[in-house]
């Protein structure tokens, strides 16, 4: 198996595990916990659902699969956004289905990884990469970006749950 396969594969197994691990987070959690912020300054877990979503709709899903940009990234932070938890498991569950579908198509086509899909845009704001990124690039960005946001989820729900929920 040569090293991209092998990149491929691995980044796989570990959006599916990320994915799977908070999905099931929230699953235990009540409407009222997915509101919650323990701050009037601090993201609640609608707000982290729906900044994971925002960043993998306007960075990949508009971008690779040319889905009109329909992204509000200021509404994600607004104090107060409310989501049910059924809205906050969909969210997360789109993010993690797109990127899991870029990789996929990615493992039949591997020169994917070279492509600059964001060469002809406008300037990106708000973002880890530019508009020389590759696709490889784009994901691995949100190999490290998601998961700062689900360990947030998991910190909100250890403060909800109490900490003895999860061992």
């Amino acid at each position: 198996m040569d090293s991209t396969a092998l990149l491929i594969d691995f980044l796989l197994k570990k959006y599916r595990a990320e994915k799977h691990g908070t999905l099931s987070i929230i699953k235990r959690l009540s409407d009222e916990d997915i509101v919650w912020a323990s701050t009037p300054e601090s993201n609640s877990i609608a707000n982290l659902a729906a900044h994971i979503w925002g960043t993998v709709h306007q960075r990949i899903e508009t971008v690779l699969f040319h889905v009109p940009d329909t992204r509000n990234r200021e509404q994600e932070f607004e104090h107060g956004l409310q989501l049910s938890k059924d809205q906050a498991l969909e969210l997360i569950a789109k993010s993690f289905d797109c990127i899991i579908e870029v990789l996929e198509k990615v493992q039949e086509n591997p020169e994917m990884l070279l492509e600059q899909p964001y060469l002809n845009l406008p300037p990106l704001q708000n973002s880890g990469v530019d508009n020389q990124a590759t696709v490889l690039e784009m994901l691995l960005h949100q190999f490290r970006h998601l998961p700062g946001h689900t360990g947030q989820i998991v910190y909100i729900a250890k403060m909800r749950l109490g900490p003895s929920y999860f061992l």
